[in-house]
């Protein structure tokens, strides 16, 4: 598998770059990297709550693959829903992701 590099803006506006492999969710990225402490994963990957909501930025979210009913309908719920969120525990790191960026809202609510 391939390393995907990939940066995070934080809730705090701080940036961090990381890496995962391809494949991986970012939800597994969360058990690899303390600084992703704001994305909870409450539900741990279950579409059951909105505590992982990303804005994915606008290049790359065509590239962040469909989102299912499921999803969408939890996005509904998210706190400073854009065009371009989604639910970290729903990407998977593919290599048309090198160089994407995820901004963490401010606020999240399960």
């Amino acid at each position: 598998m391939s390393t995907v590099n990939i940066e995070f803006v934080l809730s705090d506006g701080s940036t961090v770059s990381l890496s995962g492999e391809e494949g991986e969710t970012l939800l597994n990225l969360k058990f690899k990297y303390p600084e992703l402490a704001n994305l909870e994963f409450a539900c741990e990957g279950a579409i059951a709550c909105t505590t992982c909501h990303v804005i994915v930025d606008e290049p790359h979210f065509p590239m962040t693959g469909g989102i299912s009913d499921d999803e969408n309908d939890m996005l509904d719920l998210a706190y400073g829903l854009s065009k371009t969120s989604r639910l970290g525990c729903q990407v998977r790191l593919t290599q048309q992701l090198e160089g994407a960026v995820f901004t963490i809202p401010r606020k999240n609510r399960s």
